[in-house]
């Protein structure tokens, strides 16, 4: 399974219509919401805005997709199977279209939007999917700087901190560390 580290984007004109896909990491549905909604004021006038998504969640895989007004099964589908093909989690594109008049059927519609989709996805980073999980700890002051340390090793995230007698930490750490992270500086 891959992930997105960069963006990608694409555009292509087939028949006079305009078709712009953006493919980024979206790590929740609060997230895939920003950027449709991004994506939709920076292009006021298009006329669909289709899109699929699939993320990693505590309840398991969700996959969601929206044909945004064109004949059922002929936007939304064709991307989703192009996140699915690459084995991406994590992942919306969304895909402008922009009519320019002239229609394209039901499989020429499928070929545009899912083409436009691969060409966003070619254009992203890929990098291995890691399954993250939080964590909070206490521990002691001079602990602190040396979990930094290994929290950037290991591609974590401090997400917060708050100090008393002694730290409390949340981070966001790959699954597969966490316990040995927890065992070696929770205050004891």
């Amino acid at each position: 399974m891959q992930s997105i580290t960069q963006s990608g984007l694409a555009e292509q004109t087939i028949n006079k219509s305009r078709f712009i896909a953006l493919a980024a990491y979206c790590g929740n549905e609060k997230e895939v919401v920003l950027m449709l909604r991004k994506m939709a004021s920076e292009h006021p006038h298009a006329h669909h805005l289709a899109f699929a998504y699939q993320l990693k969640t505590p309840d398991g895989l969700v996959q969601r997709m929206n044909d945004a007004g064109e004949p059922s099964g002929t936007a939304g589908r064709p991307i989703l199977q192009h996140i699915e093909g690459q084995r991406l989690i994590n992942v919306c594109v969304g895909v402008i279209r922009y009519y320019g008049g002239i229609n394209l059927g039901t499989g020429g519609l499928a070929r545009a939007y899912g083409g436009t989709a691969k060409l966003a996805i070619d254009a992203a980073r890929l990098m291995p999917f890691v399954e993250m999980t939080e964590i909070q700890l206490r521990m002691e002051y001079s602990r602190l700087d040396s979990f930094i340390r290994d929290l950037g090793r290991l591609n974590g995230k401090l997400l917060d901190k708050f100090f008393d007698a002694d730290v409390r930490v949340r981070a966001s750490v790959p699954v597969k560390d966490a316990d040995a992270l927890v065992a070696r500086y929770q205050l004891r």
